[in-house]
C-alpha cells in the first residue's frame, strides 16, 4: 500500500498530520531546507519529533536538499554530525555534494533524491539509483505514462515518489533564477520570494511615473507564470495503479488546519480504495474538504497533460482563503472538568456534552460550526453554548489561544477540529444538520 506522505513546518503541523492518517511525515531544520520561511525545527526539536513519530509507528523524512555553496560546507557538516543520532528515517537531498557528506557522517542513512534534482527519465532514475539512492521524488512535469515506464525500468527496491496535491511551480521543478534577479533571495536554498506570482507593468523609458498594466482579464490582472494547484483527490485508482510507493502532499507552509485536512481527505480515499478496488466510487465530500482549505485554482499538474500544450496555469489572481479554523479539541484536564461539574453546566442535555478547547479564531454563541475528525467528513452543528474555564458563560471567544468549552451534539476527541460551517458544499451540509437539531 502505498505511503500517505505529509508536509510538517512545525511540531502542530506534525501531530495534525500524524493524526489524521499519514503514514510519514517530512520536515526540515533550521538551515538547508526549501522552505527557510516555515517554522521548521531546531536540533532539539528534530529528536523530539523522531521520537513522537516513531511512538506512533509512523516515520519522518528531513529535508536537506539546498544546494550549499562552499562557505555553508563547515555548517552542514556540524548540522549533520549534530542530528545523526536523532533517529531519522530518511533524508531528501538535491546536491551531489550534500549527498557524499551524507554518507560520510551518516553512513547507514537512506536517502531519498529530491524533486529539486528534475528526474524525468529511466536512466536518470538508474543513475541515481546506482550511487545507493533508496527512493527518487520525480520531477512533477511527467505524465502518469511516463511515471510508469520509469517504475518498470527501475531495480524493485528502487522506490518512487511524487506529489499528488499542493503548490506547484511554473519553473522546471523549481529550479528558477527569478527572485535571485528581483531581490537576492535564492530559490534554490529555500527563500524564494515567488516572483511568478507577482502582478508586472510596462514603463516606457521617459515616463517612469507612468506604468501601463499588464493585463491578461481587463481589470483582473495577469496570471501568465501562475501555476494552479495540484489536486489528483479525483483520480486515486491511477495513483494507485502507477507504481508510486509515496503520495506527496506539498504545503510546510500551510496552516495545521490545512494539514489535517488533506491529509484527512487522501487517507480517506486510499483507504477506502484499498478495502474495495472494483468497488471504489469516489466521494465528491472529499473534494469538498480540499475546497476548504487555502488554495489556488486546482488542477491534475501534468500527470494527464503535455507542459508545452497545456501549462496549467490559473484563470483569477490570489488564492481561495481557508474558512475560518475556530479551536482544536484539547485533551482532558481533570481540574477544569470538575470545576465545570461544581458550576452545574457540564450535564449532557439535548443539544449533547461539554468539550474543551484552544481557541484559534474568534468563535461565537449563535454561530453554525463543523467538526473534523480523522477518518470523518465535517459534521455541522450550532454553536450553541461556550463557557470560561470556571464555567463562567460566555458569548465569544476573542482571546488568541483562549481555553474554553463548547457544548457539541456528539462525541469529540483530542485533536478534532473545529471550523466555520461555509464553503463550497459546507454551508449546506451545516443548515441541514441544524434544521434537524
Amino acid at each position: 500500500m502505498p505511503e500517505l506522505l505529509s508536509p510538517a513546518g512545525n511540531f502542530e503541523k506534525l501531530k495534525a498530520a500524524i493524526l489524521y492518517g499519514a503514514d510519514a511525515v517530512y520536515c526540515a531544520g533550521q538551515m538547508f531546507g526549501m522552505r527557510a520561511s516555515a517554522d521548521n525545527f531546531t536540533v532539539e526539536e528534530l529528536y523530539r519529533a523522531a521520537e513522537y513519530v516513531h511512538a506512533h509507528g509512523k516515520k519522518l523524512y528531513l529535508t536537506v536538499n539546498t544546494m550549499p555553496h562552499v562557505r555553508e560546507y563547515p555548517l552542514l557538516r556540524k548540522f549533520l554530525n549534530d542530528i545523526k543520532g536523532a533517529g531519522i528515517d530518511a533524508m531528501i537531498v538535491a546536491d551531489l555534494g550534500v549527498f557524499t557528506t551524507i554518507r560520510e557522517i551518516i553512513p547507514d542513512m537512506e536517502i531519498h533524491i529530491s524533486t529539486q534534482t528534475s528526474i524525468v527519465s529511466p536512466a536518470s532514475a538508474r543513475a541515481w539509483a546506482a550511487m545507493g539512492a533508496k527512493r527518487l521524488v520525480l520531477a512533477r512535469e511527467l505524465t502518469m505514462d511516463e511515471i510508469r515506464e520509469i517504475r518498470a525500468r527501475l531495480p524493485d527496491d528502487v522506490e518512487l515518489e511524487a506529489f499528488i496535491h499542493g503548490s506547484m511551480c511554473v519553473s522546471y521543478s523549481g529550479r528558477c533564477l527569478l527572485a535571485n534577479a528581483f531581490n537576492g533571495r535564492d530559490g534554490n536554498r529555500g527563500t524564494c520570494s515567488q516572483p511568478c506570482r507577482w502582478n508586472y507593468a510596462l514603463v516606457e523609458e521617459k515616463r517612469p511615473d507612468m506604468p501601463f498594466p499588464i493585463e491578461q482579464q481587463q481589470g483582473v490582472g495577469t496570471f501568465i507564470m501562475s501555476s494552479k494547484d495540484m489536486c489528483m483527490i479525483e483520480h486515486i485508482p491511477a495513483l494507485m495503479e502507477s507504481g508510486v510507493a509515496s503520495f506527496k502532499i506539498e504545503g510546510r507552509m500551510k496552516s495545521a488546519y490545512y494539514t489535517a485536512v488533506v491529509t484527512n481527505a487522501y487517507r480517506m480515499a486510499i483507504d477506502t480504495y484499498q478495502k474495495d478496488p472494483m468497488g471504489y466510487r469516489f466521494d465528491p465530500a472529499w473534494l469538498e474538504e480540499l475546497e476548504s482549505v487555502s488554495h489556488r485554482e486546482y488542477g491534475t499538474g501534468f500527470y494527464f497533460d503535455d507542459p508545452m500544450q497545456s501549462p496549467q496555469l490559473v484563470s483569477a489572481c490570489g488564492y481561495l482563503r481557508e474558512k475560518a479554523y475556530f479551536s482544536t479539541a484539547t485533551e482532558y484536564v481533570k481540574e477544569e472538568a470538575d470545576a465545570l461539574v461544581s458550576s452545574g453546566v457540564a450535564m449532557e442535555n439535548e443539544n449533547g456534552r461539554m468539550y474543551r478547547f484552544i481557541q484559534r479564531n474568534k468563535v461565537s454563541a449563535g454561530e453554525g460550526a463543523e467538526m473534523i475528525s480523522p477518518g470523518k467528513i465535517g459534521r455541522g452543528f450550532a454553536v450553541c453554548e461556550l463557557y470560561a474555564p470556571d464555567g463562567q458563560p460566555i458569548d465569544a471567544t476573542p482571546h488568541p489561544s483562549m481555553i474554553y468549552w463548547c457544548r457539541v451534539p456528539f462525541e469529540v476527541r483530542e485533536g478534532d477540529i473545529m471550523r466555520a460551517a461555509s464553503g463550497k458544499g459546507l454551508e449546506i451540509r451545516a443548515k441541514d444538520r441544524l434544521k434537524e437539531q
